[in-house]
Parts: structure tokens; sequence; C-alpha cells
């Protein structure tokens, strides 16, 4: 179980619930088709981004497996909001979970992506004790495979043309980090 001291804060980031207030901030990232490419669904509208907003606002904790924490990433410096960062919780048992993240393009090339999934594997190590977090993507997605390397995850699988997204094949890339070898990473 995991229910985080709020706000989680990085060198320059503030990671929180995501909150009502955030709706046209949240519309800005997810009606944009650059943000949108390399992910199941494609730019929506602010309907759309209300109905996905409501159930953000819902994931505050992780109380069991299956469950996704969402949290909203804000440059402290400014109090914008830069994207979201996912942490999914998908085994108890096998002690395993999942990191994602979304940024706006205007916050690229800063290390803020980097900055947050760094905080998602410290909660997903240090506050569920997870045995192993994995991230899965668009194999097109070059930018986010470094990020991922950075990290010190190791890229475990290519599936060649696996999913059928948005009317074309796409293969996705697997990438994995122990707990073990995050520790040893970061000491």
């Amino acid at each position: 179980m995991l229910k985080p001291a709020y706000p989680i804060r990085t060198e320059r980031l503030l990671l929180r619930p995501f909150t009502p207030g955030d709706l046209d901030a949240l519309h800005a990232v997810q009606s944009l088709p650059d943000v949108t490419r390399y992910l199941y669904w494609g730019p929506r509208d602010r309907e759309q981004v209300r109905e996905a907003l409501e159930i953000k606002t819902g994931q505050t904790a992780l109380l069991d497996e299956g469950q996704a924490l969402s949290l909203a990433v804000e440059v402290a410096a400014t109090g914008e909001l830069a994207g979201d960062a996912l942490l999914f919780w998908h085994s108890r048992v096998h002690r395993s979970g999942e990191i994602g993240y979304v940024f706006h393009p205007d916050h690229h090339g800063r290390g803020y992506a980097t900055e947050a999934a760094r905080a998602l594997l410290e909660l997903a190590f240090d506050g569920l004790d997870l045995h192993r977090v994995t991230a899965r993507l668009d194999g097109r997605n070059t930018a986010s495979a470094r990020l991922l390397e950075r990290l010190g995850m190791r890229r475990e699988a290519h599936l060649v043309e696996n999913e059928w997204v948005k009317g074309e094949w796409t293969d996705e890339l697997v990438y994995a980090i122990l707990q073990r070898d995050w520790r040893q990473a970061t000491r």
C-alpha cells in the first residue's frame, strides 16, 4: 500500500494529485497531436479531458494491485503543469509495477520527464517495495527510450507489430529495472 505525502518534491518539480482546476492545463497537453502520437488515444477534446481528469483526481494512493497513481507534474518555480506521471501496481505477489509519463512539448528537453520518472521509481521501490518496474512504449518513440536508458532501465523486449493502434501495426518496446539494480545505480 502506498499513500504518498504530497507534494512530492524533486529538485525542480512538484508531483501532486490532480485537481479539477487542472482542466485547462491538462487539455493543453492532451489535445496536441504531437503529444498523443505514440499513445493509444488521439488528441482529446475538452470533454474527453474532463472525463480523464475525473479519473485522475481519484488516483492518489495505491491501496491494492491493479490500481494506478496519477500525478500532476508541476514546475516548482512557475506553477505550470508540465505533464503527468503514472505508477501502476500490477501484482502484489510478483511485486511488479509500471511507470508512464506524458509531457507538454514546451517542457521537452529540460530533463523534467527524467526527473519525474526517477521520482516514480523511488515511489515504486521505496514506497511499495516492488521487485521489478517496467515501462512500455511505441517502438518509434526514441526520445522516451533514451529517457528510460538514462534511468538505468534495460530494454528487454522489442515486440514487432504486436499491436494495432490508430489504424496501423506498431512495435512495442519493453524496458525494466529491478530494485537491486536501482539501488546500486542510486548509491
